[in-house]
């Protein structure tokens, strides 16, 4: 497409002395193999009639070669059909082993920030996305030669903490922890979160103010206060590691706000030195952004003197600069936030980072009630923590290859990847519905469909391993052209998706090519073609392959030996 572009540009320079950059689409196959509108585009400009712009540019085209068919459709759309042979040699010329990768962030470096967990509770269904999301933009990152730095905040500081310690005190005991461990400190959060609201509208604050004190006892390095969050610490880490690695994701560092506390606190020192901040009269510290927009300053630090978000989320956003010094830094977090780093990062302006900061904002996980409503997946409702959910998520796979000969690490290929693209089925910025018939589907858009197809391309490539693949002058390719217009747009749908950080154009993409094998398949044999076409095809069944598991690998699944 972009050679074709290309030479578009070129006719038109050459015809009208203007520079105009042309998109071309796919359009139905009936019409052609491409398409453009760019004469209704340059009607207006030179004044001319897009039919007539058309028929111009049409001609050029003819001339050139490239094509078998130029027509002109409407008021001014160009349909282009290219010869097959065409294709398949520029796919071979473009091929490497890596294939859909660029080096357009080549000398540049990016912080990518997931799944930053509060580490006052269990991991819940309420951090899969910022997960998936955040893997699969470093992944694209990457892909795109960039160089990648993670690190998973981790709410390891703050309120949590002084909620932990009241509630432990108040609703638990060393014997509970002992046997109950991380859930054990969720349902004591949960309680004390409740015992907190009560306390509140009966107006009274002594619970509140227990939590505060531990907080400040910490900050001090009260001894005691330094064990429970050691202790607290520990307990919920491995709990969150564990489900990191069933996720099959990770990260470089682990900084959580622990770390960036005492460094905030010097932070808002110097923004007190420098006038950047102002102190209340109660002893709070803000940061004003009216010269952004924001009627509302940020509050930095409390009456009391303890650190907030902002206090850690500034002394991060400084420790970053100096110490990876990154061209950007993206944010893998849900869309409740988004005000809140709409002013973070104004602040950072005013400090004079020029550092792109980017908010990874995605919508909420949704459920079907029983009503046939649509709400918010909810712990009263249905799964909420990650653990329960990976494993119904493999039970389902059992029930999807049931009878069939699968390895248990393949169920989990399955059930991992189902619960990952069901992520990437819409624009991160919609809410997702959560629903188990279509996650496991078979047929449509889904993992398990889309990883059906690569194990069916590896199986046709498993069972031809004594045949020769090879590219071949001597074949027209006649029954492969969809295929190789559909391999021939993927490093662009790769450069795409990492330019907009949108994964689900990689779905989108690799759904679209399980739809064109299965075409394929229809009408085209491989293990019993004759040997030109046998070797030729294998060829072609290899690149696809190669595009699935570079594709699915973006998004952080596996593909199965088996379904």
């Amino acid at each position: 497409m972009n050679t074709i572009s290309l030479l578009l540009q070129t006719i038109i320079h050459d015809l009208f002395d203007v520079e105009q950059t042309v998109r071309l689409s796919r359009p139905d196959v009936q019409f052609g193999d491409y398409a453009t509108n760019v004469a209704m585009q340059l009607a207006k400009p030179l004044g001319k009639n897009p039919r007539e712009i058309a028929e111009q540019l049409a001609e050029k085209l003819r001339e050139s070669g490239a094509f078998t068919d130029v027509t002109i459709a409407g008021p001014g759309f160009i349909n282009l059909r290219v010869a097959a042979k065409n294709l398949a040699a520029q796919l071979q010329a473009d091929w490497t082993a890596s294939y859909g990768e660029t080096t357009d962030g080549a000398g540049k470096t990016v912080v990518v920030e997931y799944p930053s967990q509060n580490m006052a509770k269990p991991y819940s269904i309420g951090h899969l996305r910022t997960g998936n999301q955040g893997w699969a933009v470093k992944r694209l990152m990457e892909a795109t030669g960039w160089t990648v730095i993670t690190d998973n905040h981790l709410g390891d500081y703050g309120a949590p903490f002084g909620t932990w310690v009241v509630g432990f005190l108040k609703f638990s005991s060393d014997e509970q922890l002992a046997e109950g461990g991380v859930y054990e400190l969720g349902r004591v959060y949960i309680a004390t979160k409740k015992a907190l609201k009560d306390e509140k509208e009966q107006g009274s604050h002594e619970l509140a103010d227990q939590v505060q004190d531990w907080l400040l006892r910490l900050e001090r390095g009260d001894e005691q206060a330094v064990d429970y969050s050691r202790r607290f610490n520990e307990i919920s880490l491995k709990h969150i590691h564990d489900i990191m690695n069933r996720l099959k994701i990770t990260t470089d560092h682990e900084l959580g706000e622990a770390f960036f506390a005492p460094k905030g606190k010097d932070a808002v020192k110097k923004l007190l030195e420098t006038g950047v901040a102002t102190q209340n009269d109660d002893g709070s510290i803000i940061v004003s952004l009216e010269e952004y927009g924001f009627d509302v300053p940020l509050l930095v630090q409390k009456s009391n003197g303890a650190a907030l978000y902002a206090t850690t989320d500034l002394a991060t956003i400084l420790y970053r600069e100096e110490t990876w010094h990154p061209d950007k830094v993206i944010y893998a977090v849900g869309m409740e936030q988004q005000f809140y780093f709409t002013q973070l990062f104004a602040m950072a302006k005013k400090l004079g980072i020029t550092t792109e900061l980017v908010h990874l904002w995605f919508g909420m996980i949704d459920q079907i009630n029983e009503d046939g409503t649509r709400e918010k997946m909810s712990s009263r409702k249905g799964v909420v923590l990650m653990e329960e959910l990976l494993d119904t998520a493999e039970q389902k796979a059992r029930e999807v290859v049931a009878g069939r000969d699968v390895s248990e690490d393949d169920i989990k290929k399955i059930a991992l990847g189902a619960i990952k693209f069901s992520d990437f089925t819409a624009d991160r910025r919609t809410n997702i519905l959560f629903d188990w018939d279509t996650i496991f589907a078979l047929t449509g858009f889904s993992g398990p469909y889309i990883q059906y197809a690569s194990v069916r391309v590896n199986k046709l490539l498993a069972d031809t391993a004594n045949v020769d693949s090879a590219y071949s002058d001597s074949y027209d390719y006649e029954a492969e052209k969809a295929v190789f217009a559909k391999l021939l747009e993927y490093p662009q749908v790769v450069t795409l998706a990492a330019r907009d950080l949108e994964p689900h154009k990689v779905a989108t993409y690799l759904y679209e090519l399980a739809r064109e094998m299965n075409r394929y398949y229809e009408t085209t044999r491989v293990s019993d073609a004759e040997p030109l076409e046998k070797t030729a095809r294998r060829d072609v069944l290899s690149k696809v392959s190669q595009v699935f598991t570079h594709g699915l690998g973006l998004l952080g699944i596996e593909i199965p030996s088996q379904m």
